[in-house]
């Protein structure tokens, strides 16, 4: 598969990951006044997004200096090309998060001495890219498990990220099965409707 191929594969994965944080009417909203040019609707995209692409770049990057600098040029750039967001092709961080990939690729790509032969060129961008795309599974998880609440995260939090079962998710807590597995119930569901309720 060629580059372009690759590239368009890993957009789907993200839309795909994505799609359930459409955000609804607000974000909407948010998109226009941002297409409009509105400083405030920057700082609100910066507010409710920046943790978000900040920790994506940060993993992505392994340093904290260049996730800034991506950072910084990631919201210039969802300034600059506000009026070209598609809502129809998908939410408003599903559009930032394709932006911060690209970036957070362009970036690690400078870090690599380019090939003496350009026929090498497709192998380091089939090194860098699925590193990245499985990075931004993990934010797009820790995105949503940020909006559940704090004794449902946690639990899902050590089942997904530590693989731990219900039952040695009990016994690392302190907090009996019984509760464990209903509170994981309630936070599957949750992640479920959000997921869901706009697709």
């Amino acid at each position: 598969m060629g580059c372009s191929g690759l590239r368009r594969r890993a957009a789907g994965r993200l839309e795909t990951a994505f799609r359930g944080n459409v955000g609804g009417v607000h974000e909407r909203l948010l998109a226009q006044r941002l297409a409009e040019r509105d400083p405030a609707a920057l700082r609100e995209a910066y507010d409710r997004y920046g943790r978000t692409t900040f920790g994506f770049l940060l993993k992505a990057l392994h340093d904290r200096a260049s996730a800034e600098d991506v950072q910084q040029q990631v919201f210039l750039e969802v300034w600059q090309r506000a009026g070209q967001f598609d809502a129809s092709r998908g939410g408003l961080l599903t559009w930032i998060m394709l932006i911060t990939r690209s970036r957070a690729i362009d970036h690690l790509r400078r870090r690599v001495p380019e090939p003496q032969d350009p026929a090498t060129s497709p192998a380091l961008e089939t090194a860098v890219e699925p590193a990245v795309d499985g990075l931004v599974e993990h934010w797009h998880m820790a995105h949503l498990l940020r909006q559940l609440p704090h004794e449902e995260a946690e639990l899902l939090r050590r089942r997904f990220y530590d693989d731990l079962n219900q039952r040695e998710i009990a016994s690392a807590t302190g907090i009996p099965l019984g509760t464990v597995k209903m509170r994981m119930v309630s936070g599957l569901r949750r992640l479920r409707t959000m997921m869901e309720s706009e697709s």
